[in-house]
């Protein structure tokens, strides 16, 4: 029997997330806070301000009513903003309440007000067990995959069972799902990509050529390695899917909502004129903040989220950024350390580590 499946939020990639579960066989609905929003999915399966020109499945229908969204769900996926999630998920307790069906984040942010990841704010929100929630990341820009252009994801939950789950309710012929339970490495790298790819668009929107924007990402992912494994990550999932498969993506797509608030900020635009002028949240700029109060409390130094920070409030010109040359003195460093005080941080920990499986043959234990 194919699995009855409900996912709170219609933009871009929740609606993409919902064609993805409809096309692996699964009776999407989707919950929409706008009415005519419903009535276009159902009634011309269609999204038209979201996803232009795509054609959405039959199996997928859907409501402004949230509990309606929610009945009889066998799983519940949520792809609503980070600002805004704490709150749809408190309105849907009810619904769920007493329910043992797993609750999956698609959501690539941290709250802002308490620095909490989605998954912790679904388990406070919903008084969750962990192992029913699962999170789900990837390089997924939601167009692409809405147009079947084939790509992969991760699903990742402290209980192996309901990853597998889930990955099984998201795989088609155009996507591919895996599994790890690095929950904190998989949402950090989903976070993290988003404040790289706003100082890729910001150095962008200035002019600057492909030498800098290579340095920045090499090095963004040196601070997002040192910053999530600080919070308890494993440094090989920045290596992965969620973490270098997403920055890639997230920092050389015009798609990317991120990379394309960083551009406007480039060009010279205040962060009050981007916000107006996005459709969709991008996320990161949101995400700074928060990232930086958290890095701050475990010692992890952040140079590039640094001059976002101030390109956001307006204390730099955006053409003065280059995080990447940022040093506190002019002592010579060593690539794969960004002073943490761990003689190389997390990064190189990985690469020997590596080294270390080739030595044994790849008799060690694998991560992946």
């Amino acid at each position: 029997m194919s699995a009855r499946v409900a996912v709170l939020g219609a933009g871009s990639w929740g609606t993409t997330f919902g064609k993805i579960l409809a096309d692996g066989g699964s009776d999407v609905v989707m919950w929409a806070r706008r009415p005519e929003l419903a009535r276009e999915i159902t009634e011309a399966r269609r999204n038209s301000r979201y996803l232009p020109g795509i054609n959405l499945p039959r199996s997928m229908r859907a409501t402004p009513d949230l509990a309606a969204a929610l009945d009889g769900a066998d799983q519940v996926f949520v792809s609503v903003p980070s600002s805004s999630a704490r709150d749809t998920l408190k309105s849907a307790r009810k619904a769920l309440s007493g329910s043992e069906v797993p609750v999956v984040s698609l959501m690539k942010g941290v709250e802002k007000r308490s620095g909490l990841r989605m998954s912790e704010v679904i388990r406070e929100a919903l008084a969750c067990d962990p192992a029913r929630i699962a999170v789900a990341s990837g390089p997924n820009l939601a167009l692409e995959i809405a147009r079947e252009q084939p790509t992969a994801a991760v699903v990742s939950s402290v209980n192996g069972d309901t990853a597998a789950a889930i990955a099984r309710t998201a795989s088609t012929r155009y996507f591919r799902t895996f599994v790890n339970s690095d929950v904190a490495g998989t949402e950090f790298g989903g976070v993290l990509k988003n404040l790289i790819a706003v100082a890729i668009g910001i150095v962008d929107g200035v002019g600057y050529g492909e030498n800098t924007k290579a340095s920045i990402i090499t090095r963004g992912l040196v601070e997002m390695t040192d910053f999530a494994v600080a919070y308890g990550a494993q440094p090989e999932t920045m290596q992965g899917l969620a973490g270098l498969g997403d920055l890639i993506a997230t920092c050389q797509s015009p798609l990317s909502r991120n990379n394309t608030a960083g551009r406007l900020l480039g060009q010279g635009y205040s962060l009050p004129d981007v916000v107006s002028h996005m459709e969709q949240t991008a996320e990161g700029l949101s995400s700074v903040a928060p990232i930086l109060e958290l890095a701050k409390a475990r010692g992890v130094d952040m140079p590039i989220v640094e001059q976002v920070r101030m390109v956001l409030d307006g204390t730099m010109d955006p053409r003065d950024i280059a995080p990447h040359l940022t040093t506190d003195d002019d002592t010579p460093q060593e690539e794969t350390q960004y002073g943490t005080g761990d003689r190389g941080g997390p990064l190189r920990r990985a690469l020997e580590r590596a080294r270390d499986l080739f030595r044994d043959g790849g008799r060690g234990s694998r991560g992946d």
